[in-house]
């Protein structure tokens, strides 16, 4: 996945015309930790589940996607499965967040997602529903 920067220095991610190259597009706008790239990969009404059965929408999905680029510590991504139906993909995604965080103290967070994209006019995926624990049950 390329990051290129422009003029103000700002990463800006390349979206992606390809279902299955969508999560690295995700993670290559959070690997810049800015909000204002991983907002891109995102459609403005999407739906973000930091935690089992809490769906997130608006400012406080864009507050909980602060909480995560807050750890400051790289994400990796590996695509399980998508499954395609013209212009909505179903994406299976094994993902870890891994290394020293803000504190100094290991941190490790990892799960499988199990997210919603959709190809917009301009033919790039964004998501629509992003469940980074998606296979985990629900908190009781």
């Amino acid at each position: 996945m390329n990051i290129e920067s422009n003029v103000e220095h700002q990463p800006t991610i390349v979206l992606t015309s390809d279902p299955e190259q969508h999560p690295a597009a995700f993670a290559a706008a959070f690997n810049t930790g800015s909000l204002a790239a991983v907002e891109r990969v995102y459609e403005e009404c999407a739906v973000f589940v930091p935690s089992p059965g809490q769906p997130l929408t608006g400012e406080h999905r864009v507050g909980a996607l602060v909480g995560f680029l807050g750890l400051g510590l790289p994400i990796s991504v590996e695509v399980r499965h998508a499954y395609v139906v013209d212009d909505i993909a179903l994406m299976i995604v094994d993902w870890v967040i891994d290394g020293p965080g803000p504190d100094g103290e290991h941190t490790r967070m990892e799960g499988t997602a199990t997210d919603v994209a959709r190809r917009g006019a301009d033919g790039m995926w964004r998501y629509i529903i992003d469940n980074p624990f998606g296979t985990a049950p629900p908190a009781a």
